[in-house]
C-alpha cells in the first residue's frame, strides 16, 4: 500500500492529520506494543517468572523434594538473626571494597598517567590490562589457588625474600582467607575499571586542561577540577559493575575456599547454593537469593541517582 505524502509538508498524511488532531505522529499506540510485546515475553519468561517463583518459594519450608510447608516470613527473619547470614553479608560488603574501591582508585591513576603520558603502545597495554576480563572466572580462580598455595608462588616469593615469617596457607587462615580472595577481584576488575576510564577521559576537550593551566593550576588541580567532573559517567558504570561482581561473586569463593576456613568467606551467593544444594532448605536458599537481589537493585539505583544529581 503506497503512502500519500501531504503537498504542504512532504510528510505522510496519516502523521500529518493525527498531528493536527493533536496526537503524536507515528502508528496507535497499541500497535506499539505489540512491537514490544516478543522482547517483553522473552524477558518476562527468563527474568520476571523466576524472581516471581523464588520469592514464592522463599514462603515456604522445603526441602527440593517433599511438600513444603507454609513459614510465611520466617526465612527472611533468619537473614537478619542467623548469625552466619549477616557474617555472609557482611564478608560481602567487606569484598565490595576489593572488588569496587580499590580497582577504581587504582583504575583512575592508570587512567590519568596513561592520558596524559605519551605511552607507546597503549592500545597493547588497554589489552594486557583487560585480558583477566576475557578468561572464565573458573581458570582464575584455580591459577590464584595456585599461587596463594603453601608451596606456591606467594610464599615462595617470601621465603627468596628472607620473608620466611610471614609465610602461611593463605586460603586457610582464618585472618587473611578473605582478603586474598578479594586481592583477586581487585586484579579482575581493575583491568576493566581502568579501560572504561581511559575511554572517558580520551574525549574530554583539551581545550578544559589548556585553560587550566592558564590558570596556574598543577597536575593535580586538573585531575580533581577537569578529568575527575568529565569522566562521573564512567565512574558511575564501573562502580555498578564492580559492586554488582562483589555482592554476587561466587565461583571464586566455591573453587578457592568453599566458604571456609569455618564460614569467614562465605558469601551470600555461596549460602544460596550451599543452602538449596546441600543442607536442602530451598527456602532459605530462596530468600537469600531475593534479599540478594534487592541489595544489589538498591545499590545500582543509589549509585546512578548520585551520578545524574552530579550531571545536573
Amino acid at each position: 500500500m503506497a503512502t500519500t505524502l501531504s503537498r504542504a509538508t512532504g510528510r505522510p498524511e496519516v502523521n500529518v492529520r493525527r498531528a493536527q488532531a493533536g496526537h503524536p505522529p507515528g502508528e496507535p499506540r497499541r500497535v506499539a506494543y505489540l512491537y514490544v510485546l516478543p522482547a517483553f515475553a522473552v524477558y518476562a519468561a527468563f527474568l520476571l517468572y523466576p524472581i516471581v517463583r523464588a520469592v514464592h518459594l522463599s514462603l515456604y519450608e522445603w526441602d527440593g523434594l517433599s511438600v513444603g510447608t507454609w513459614a510465611g516470613l520466617d526465612n527472611y527473619v533468619a537473614i537478619i538473626t542467623d548469625e552466619g547470614l549477616r557474617s555472609a553479608f557482611g564478608h560481602a560488603l567487606v569484598l565490595m571494597l576489593f572488588y569496587a574501591v580499590a580497582p577504581l582508585a587504582i583504575g583512575l591513576t592508570l587512567a590519568a598517567i596513561l592520558n596524559h603520558a605519551k605511552v607507546r603502545g597503549l592500545g597493547f597495554f588497554r589489552t594486557v590490562v583487560f585480558l583477566p576480563q576475557v578468561v572464565a572466572m573458573v581458570v582464575v580462580a584455580v591459577a590464584w589457588r595456585r599461587v596463594y598455595a603453601p608451596d606456591g608462588t606467594l610464599n615462595s616469593l617470601l621465603s627468596a625474600l628472607g620473608l620466611d615469617s610471614l609465610t602461611r596457607g593463605w586460603l586457610g587462615d582464618y585472618t587473611f582467607a578473605l582478603p586474598a580472595v578479594g586481592v583477586v577481584g581487585t586484579w579482575f576488575e581493575t583491568g576493566l575499571v581502568t579501560v572504561l576510564l581511559l575511554a572517558g577521559m580520551s574525549r574530554i576537550p583539551l581545550e578544559l586542561y589548556e585553560a587550566a593551566r592558564l590558570d596556574g593550576a598543577s597536575a593535580l588541580r586538573e585531575f580533581f577540577a577537569v578529568t575527575l567532573p568529565s569522566v562521573r559517567g564512567e565512574i558511575a558504570v564501573a562502580l555498578t559493575l564492580t559492586v554488582i561482581a562483589a555482592l554476587r561473586t561466587f565461583d571464586l569463593v566455591y573453587v578457592t575456599t568453599r566458604g571456609g576456613p569455618g564460614d569467614s568467606t562465605s558469601v551470600p551467593s555461596y549460602e544460596v547454593y550451599h543452602r538449596a544444594f546441600g543442607l536442602g532448605q530451598v527456602g532459605s536458599a530462596a530468600a537469600i537469593g531475593v534479599t540478594l537481589t534487592v541489595v544489589i537493585f538498591a545499590v545500582s539505583f543509589v549509585i546512578n541517582r548520585f551520578a545524574d544529581r552530579g550531571d545536573s
